[in-house]
This record gives C-alpha cells, sequence and structure tokens, in this order.
C-alpha cells in the first residue's frame, strides 16, 4: 500500500488517481479525509475543498499520517512545494531531498511514548522515487536540505537570506510530515516541486499566484514520475 500527500500540485482525479473512493477515517487524533483504493492512498493535506484551504499551519499531520497507516499504507511519498534559496535551483527544478530542518513549532504523535527515533528520511524510497524519475527522462536532483519554517506567512528576506545560508529549499510541510510519519513506523520521502524563488533571492516581486502557477506547469513532471512509481510497486495501471 503506497501512500501520497500534496498540496499545491493537483492529483485528484488524475490518471492512477482518478478511480480511488472517498473514505472519512478517524484516528486518536481526529479525523482525516482519504482517497483510497486497495493499493493507494491519497491525501491532500490543504483539503478539497475549493473554499476552505487549510493553511500550513493548520494541517493535523498526526491525523493525515495515522489514517495513512489505519488504511494499511506503509510508505508515503510528500509532494511539497518549496521555494528556492539559490539562484541556481530555479523554478520547475524538481529536488529529492535528503535532509530536512525544522527550528519549531514541532508536532508529534509521540503522546505518552518516549521518544525513540533520530529524524531523516527513508533512503529506500527516496532512490525509487528518482528511479521513476529517471524512468521518465524528467530531471531530478537527487540531494538538498529543505528547511520548514512555521507558516502561514511567507518569510521576510532577512530571513531568507539566515537559513539561505543552511538549506536548499524552504516550505512549510515536509518536515512536520517526515517526523510524523517515522514515529508512526511509514517510510516517507518527498518529491519537491520548486516553484519560486524566495523572497529576495532574485529582484522580480513574489506572489502566491505565482508560485501556484508554477505548481501547476510543474504537475504534469510529478503526475508522470508518481504514475511510474506506483505502477513499479503495484499492479496499478
Amino acid at each position: 500500500m503506497i501512500g501520497i500527500i500534496s498540496g499545491n500540485v493537483p492529483l485528484h482525479k488524475k490518471g492512477v488517481f482518478r478511480n480511488l473512493h472517498k473514505q472519512t477515517v478517524t484516528t486518536e487524533f481526529g479525523e482525516a479525509e482519504a482517497f483510497c483504493s486497495e493499493q493507494l492512498v491519497f491525501i491532500a493535506r490543504h483539503g478539497t475543498n475549493p473554499s476552505y484551504h487549510i493553511l500550513p499551519h493548520l494541517i493535523n499531520h498526526q491525523a493525515n499520517f495515522a489514517a495513512m497507516k489505519k488504511l494499511g499504507a506503509t510508505e508515503v511519498i510528500g509532494i511539497n512545494s518549496s521555494g528556492t534559496l539559490k539562484r541556481s535551483l530555479k523554478p520547475g527544478t524538481l529536488l529529492v531531498p535528503d535532509d530536512y530542518i525544522q527550528t519549531g513549532p514541532l508536532p508529534t504523535a509521540l503522546i505518552g511514548k518516549p521518544l525513540h527515533i533520530v529524524p531523516g528520511l527513508n533512503q529506500e524510497v527516496r532512490q525509487q522515487i528518482l528511479e521513476a524519475a529517471r524512468d521518465c527522462n524528467i530531471p531530478c536532483i537527487d540531494g538538498g536540505i529543505y528547511w520548514q519554517t512555521a507558516g502561514p506567512r511567507l518569510e521576510t528576506k532577512a530571513e531568507i537570506a539566515m537559513i539561505s545560508q543552511f538549506a536548499d529549499v524552504v516550505g512549510m510541510t515536509m518536515a512536520s510530515e517526515a517526523t510524523i510519519a517515522q514515529e508512526l513506523d511509514i517510510r516517507y520521502a518527498s518529491l519537491c516541486s520548486i516553484d519560486n524563488f524566495a523572497h529576495g533571492i532574485v529582484d522580480e516581486e513574489l506572489t502566491i499566484h505565482q508560485i501556484v502557477a508554477q505548481a501547476r506547469k510543474t504537475a504534469q513532471a510529478v503526475q508522470r514520475i508518481l504514475t511510474s512509481y506506483i505502477k513499479q510497486h503495484t499492479n496499478l495501471s
């Protein structure tokens, strides 16, 4: 069972995701809305209601991943929209990070349990994502540091100037997902869609419209990689 969780990149009801049935899953952390089949679980982290976008700091990561686990997912790929902290990493680039930084707030699913994980990303899933990209002849960067900010606002120029010294891309979701997944014993790795230059990296004005527009441009490549990955590891077609 493979889990996919995405945000700005529209995947719902397309390709291998078109025949999934909606299910509301009740977990100890709350309810999560999932779309699933016997071999695939998909969650839209910001919800599917066009009139109510779940902001990054309001996402119930614990419920999302507890639902994935309850439905049988043993590995999850996160599709994470991100801003580039390097001029050399241009919008439209795909990147599979190999580590992350998150200074807070730090969500956890370890309620009443001892700390027992060393945070990181699953290397086997990472390599399988990269292999799927190669099979599709889609360039994808192997490695990079993801810095997670709290959101929901974008970062100031001063904040970007600081974190660009330590990371390659910035976003508001991936680190939380990676940690929660590990706490729930789910293998997790991310395919980052680089959708904008972070605030101040270039002189051009940054707008939310630009970020969403670029994510939609990259969606086809992301869909092809996921389709290849899913077909390699299930009998879906």
